[in-house]
């Protein structure tokens, strides 16, 4: 802790995240599997993918999806191991908010939203994200679809 990464030594690179390099950092931190397919067109319908480079490794990505204009989602923003707890996350959530906030209207309000994971809620909240439940704001509800929960038509 109290690292951090050398800004001159990271580059960060706009909409150029290839599928093997995206698979590969999610299983660096464990995240579930894709197939090669998901990820491809994952990375094909984002509106915005931020990759962030050390020595040409992708080595943290964010990744927003949604319509541009009423809301989005930060889906993605993950750091590898041996890059976290050195702001590195900080700069990627910093730059994705300057992307939504580039495509928001003239005199508009857009939505950006995430889900974390159990336990990150403080870095989001110090990047002004409000956690939810709120006294006006329900909680964020998900379900997964798959073979066992869809039936077949």
């Amino acid at each position: 802790m109290g690292q951090t990464f050398q800004k001159d030594k990271i580059e960060l690179r706009e909409n150029q995240t290839t599928v093997s390099e995206y698979l590969n950092l999610r299983s660096q931190v464990h995240w579930k599997s894709l197939t090669i397919e998901q990820a491809r067109l994952a990375l094909d319908n984002s509106l915005y993918v931020l990759g962030a480079y050390y020595e040409d490794t992708l080595v943290g990505m964010g990744r927003v999806v949604g319509d541009g204009a009423v809301i989005c989602y930060i889906q993605d923003l993950v750091v590898s191991p041996s890059m976290q707890h050195m702001g590195l996350g900080s700069v990627l959530l910093q730059k994705l908010k300057e992307y939504v906030n580039s495509l928001r209207l003239p005199h508009s309000e857009m939505m950006l939203d995430l889900m974390c994971a159990k336990g990150r809620e403080a870095f989001y909240e110090k990047h002004g994200f409000l956690a939810r439940p709120t006294e006006t704001l329900g909680p964020g509800m998900i379900i997964y679809l798959n073979d066992e929960t869809c039936e077949a038509t």
